[in-house]
């Protein structure tokens, strides 16, 4: 499974292996088919999911309600969808972002 793909609607589907608790926040590369995502935010009180919606909005440049945790509340394998971004434009961001 590819870590983007596009929704019917238009919007962007992304796949997520979150690691709380990092030392700063940062694409780390692919693991298992998803981004990785290090967060400086802990695992507590939905305080991770919180950290990586705040980082995607402002890393795209995007609101932060036009990204939805769709699915993984409670767990490191996430999926977001994002509107306003398409596909090709956040892989060239995050592809940039890792150097």
């Amino acid at each position: 499974m590819p870590y983007l793909t596009s929704t019917n609607d238009g919007k962007t589907l992304i796949a997520l292996y979150v690691q709380p608790k990092a030392s700063k926040n940062k694409f780390c590369g692919l693991h298992g088919g998803e981004m990785k995502l290090a967060i400086t935010s802990p695992p507590v009180d939905g305080k991770a999911n919180k950290g990586v919606i705040q980082f995607l909005a402002k890393f795209l440049g995007v609101a932060k309600s036009a990204i939805t945790l769709k699915r993984g509340l409670h767990s490191r394998h996430k999926q977001l969808i994002v509107d306003g971004v398409d596909g090709d434009t956040l892989r060239h961001k995050i592809e940039q972002a890792m150097g």
